[in-house]
């Protein structure tokens, strides 16, 4: 991609977290830009680009002007096991750290990189948590913008929580403390706030983070005006940026097979989930998942299916291949899988998430209240049973059920931290720490039902909220136009950057 047409383009550089929560709307963002007549660098590293393999091919086949620029991840060099270039695979928390400062050592390649293009690039859009991109888009003298995988209300009110240090003196970790400056009253604990995943060692990350947060000259973020107006017109006033609302940008996909895997290989055959699904009787299925990043002791899975097997639902249950999978499996054949054959099916590994959620059979979403997945239950009308388990999670569950009401909670009161390292159950079951969230399997028996008798108030928002998201992303679309003033903004840089 360095030659072009002789009349540039916008030309965009998007720098993700390497996650896979970060990276697929990411993505997602590169294919809207290019359909709209702008060139893209998308940055990654040789073992993210091969889990995105498909999407790679397809997006060539197609004659995008999507360019992936691979680098080199150090993992060496910082004391990580070969390979662990994305969040996901990190295997405890003592990595993280290490893990942050490999993705800063990705700078100078960057640069090396992006200065041998011609025309030059005319604006970056980098993951808050790649604040080393700030120094790139300074030696490049073009803007930067920052992109959150998070909706604004979370955004805004991790905003205020980190930029005025609310936490900071508060010493019992479920004192109940007023976030100042939110539209309306917000009260939440420390627990259950986004500083929760912070570590030790990561201060001058963190304060760097910050910085480049300030400094910033806009905010890109997956989410539509209709979803949540008065937080977006909030944080525009806190923050003093412009703020664009593309989103839900997985609804670019829809109506391609990548809209269901976005370039992860699943671990059963479509077909054969299909086949299941369309003998079960419609909304009548739970469907179960918790994400790529969050980790579950083997006692707590045990609960989960117990509760799911009480509750009488059919249901489909991800379980992870990271979680405890020896002995998960030796529990699975147990008794348990062969006494909910006939109405469980259960995936271990990736699942087609949003294949599954778009079928007539499902009828709500136990989820870990991530970002995609909750834009991904709104785009599919299917309510949710929330259950939060670190950083940004317990505020778009505030989201989820107390501001949109198309969800209930299950009741989790604190967090189940990222990356820390999972003891076995025997060890952790007399140890009532901070880590060891356990949800009996009553209580999933019991919100399971609520939901799936629930009325059908809760439903019909849902749906609704489906077709306003559908609308948004349409022609003449609140995202649509946001995503439209984007480019030109993009555009109007492009100058400046030639000249550059």
């Amino acid at each position: 991609m360095d030659t072009v047409d002789s009349e540039p383009k916008p030309y965009f550089v998007l720098v993700p977290l390497m996650a896979q929560g970060h990276m697929i709307p990411m993505v997602d963002m590169a294919r809207l830009l290019a359909e709209h007549g702008a060139t893209v660098t998308f940055v990654t590293t040789p073992v993210n680009a091969l889990r995105i393999k498909t999407i790679i091919e397809k997006i060539r086949e197609s004659q995008l002007p999507i360019d992936f620029l691979k680098l080199e991840f150090p993992c060496e060099k910082v004391g990580l096991p070969e390979g662990s270039e994305s969040a996901d695979m990190l295997s405890g928390s003592d990595q993280i750290i290490k893990f942050v400062n490999a993705c800063a050592m990705l700078k100078d390649s960057l640069i090396s990189c992006l200065k041998e293009k011609y025309p030059p690039p005319t604006c970056i859009i980098a993951d808050m948590n790649q604040p080393w991109v700030g120094d790139v888009a300074r030696e490049l003298s073009i803007p930067r913008l920052t992109f959150n995988g998070s909706g604004v209300f979370p955004n805004l009110a991790s905003y205020i929580i980190r930029h005025q240090n609310i936490f900071s003196d508060v010493k019992d970790d479920k004192e109940i403390v007023k976030i100042p400056g939110f539209p309306h009253l917000l009260e939440m604990t420390k627990a259950k706030s986004p500083i929760g995943v912070q570590r030790p060692g990561m201060e001058k990350f963190l304060e760097k983070r910050l910085q480049e947060e300030r400094s910033a000259d806009g905010v890109v973020v997956n989410s539509f005006y209709e979803l949540e107006p008065l937080y977006i017109d909030s944080y525009a006033k806190t923050a003093g940026q412009k703020i664009w609302t593309i989103g839900p940008m997985l609804l670019c996909n829809r109506n391609t097979n990548e809209m269901s895997e976005r370039g992860n290989k699943a671990s059963i055959d479509e077909d054969d989930c299909l086949c299941w699904l369309d003998l079960q009787k419609p909304a009548s299925v739970v469907y179960v998942s918790f994400g790529s990043l969050a980790q579950t002791t083997l006692s707590q899975l045990a609960e989960i299916g117990l509760g799911l097997e009480a509750s009488g639902r059919p249901f489909v249950w991800v379980i992870k291949a990271g979680d405890k999978s020896t002995d998960v499996l030796e529990w699975l054949s147990d008794g348990f899988e062969e006494r909910v054959h006939d109405r469980g099916l259960i995936i271990k590994g990736w699942a087609p998430q949003m294949m599954i959620l778009s079928h007539r059979a499902i009828g709500g979403f136990l989820t870990h209240c991530g970002w995609n997945s909750i834009l991904e239950s709104i785009c599919t009308g299917v309510p949710m049973i929330t259950w939060p388990h670190f950083a940004d999670q317990f505020l778009n569950e505030m989201l989820v059920v107390e501001i949109l009401k198309i969800g209930v909670k299950i009741g989790v009161q604190y967090p189940n931290n990222w990356a820390r390292d999972v003891e076995d159950d025997d060890n952790n079951n007399n140890n009532n720490n901070n880590n060891n969230v356990m949800v009996e399997r009553k209580d999933v028996a019991k919100v399971v039902s609520e939901l799936m008798d629930g009325g059908e108030e809760i439903r019909e928002k849902a749906r609704e909220l489906a077709r306003i998201a559908r609308k948004a992303m349409d022609k003449g679309g609140s995202s649509s136009n946001n995503l439209i003033e984007l480019i030109e903004y993009g555009d109007t840089a492009k100058t400046s950057a030639v000249e550059a």
